[in-house]
């Protein structure tokens, strides 16, 4: 297995976290962003999006971190990250779309803006941040895990990244207590790797 891979990225973090809590080994193969190697022919025959993360299990070639979470958990991961019952697989998958709407748009365009000095816009970004915070706080006020189980599924580990991530964007997240609480239980999880940032 390989992961096509950036280590300052948010979105690949996921799927290495992932990868590691479930003892699964991948080959890491970076990929130069600012020298555009996933716009390149060879790379967009992996990912026709031009994006990390990218796996490749065999012949099977996947891009779009929420996707590999799927892809991953139900292919080699123990049922608990994603359970077959319905309620819950449908609780997953708002947050899977939260993953990929809110919190890119909000703490991660914010800390690619400040990190990587990236054009956005500042404001926006800033706003849909905040917002996506106080959404986290009132659930895990209220909720152990996102998904509501006993236990962590992939929706932790899709929303993760880029929300702990946000101190990078100058986001203060000392004031939402059961956020912190939350990072605090997936960094106990046996088998958790931190990135730079985190």
């Amino acid at each position: 297995m390989k992961l096509h891979d950036m280590t300052l990225s948010g979105n690949c973090h996921k799927v290495r976290l992932f990868l590691s809590l479930i003892g699964q080994p991948v080959e890491l193969l970076p990929v130069d962003l600012l020298k555009g190697e996933q716009k390149q022919p060879a790379f967009r025959a992996i990912n026709p999006r031009g994006q990390v993360p990218a796996l490749e299990d065999g012949e099977f070639r996947l891009g779009d971190s929420q996707a590999i979470l799927v892809y991953l958990a139900r292919r080699y991961a123990d049922e608990c990250w994603y359970p077959l019952e319905a309620e819950t697989q449908g609780r997953i998958a708002g947050w899977l779309s939260f993953a990929a709407n809110e919190t890119q748009h909000g703490p991660a365009t914010v800390r690619v803006g400040k990190l990587f000095g990236m054009p956005i816009d500042a404001e926006l970004a800033q706003a849909r941040a905040l917002s996506a915070l106080r959404v986290l706080e009132r659930h895990l006020a209220v909720h152990n895990w996102l998904a509501e189980t006993a236990q962590p599924t992939i929706a932790d580990i899709a929303v993760y990244p880029n929300v702990a991530l946000g101190g990078d964007g100058g986001l203060d997240l000392s004031q939402y207590p059961a956020l912190q609480a939350w990072f605090a239980r997936i960094r106990a999880l046996p088998g958790y790797v931190g990135m730079p940032g985190l």
